[in-house]
């Protein structure tokens, strides 16, 4: 069998990576949510998102590949719509990332 050792590294760095990134937008978030237009909702609601993307942080740090490989089958199992919609929208993200000049 071959040594995956190298390859969990890698993933475990790029988990902390995406991790810190996706903390860092959350203090962001929180920093500039009182001035946002659009009131006391919209606040709540910057706010909101930013609470998800700090445990999303912390979920991405703390959880090994083959969890969020089970996670990520069980939410698209029982929720095949929303999770299609979630793909595309990633898809488009990402086709605009790498297309950028």
């Amino acid at each position: 069998m071959a040594d995956t050792q190298p390859f969990e590294q890698s993933l475990k760095n790029s988990a902390e990576s995406v991790s810190d990134m996706a903390r860092a937008a959350a203090s962001a978030v929180r920093e500039r949510a009182e001035q946002l237009p659009g009131g006391q909702k919209v606040q709540q609601f910057a706010q909101s998102a930013a609470d998800r993307l700090s445990t999303t942080a912390d979920y991405v740090r703390n959880t090994d590949a083959k969890r969020m490989l089970t996670d990520v089958e069980r939410v698209v199992k029982n929720n095949p719509g929303s999770s299609l919609v979630v793909a595309a929208a990633l898809g488009f993200v990402i086709g605009r990332t790498f297309t950028r000049g």
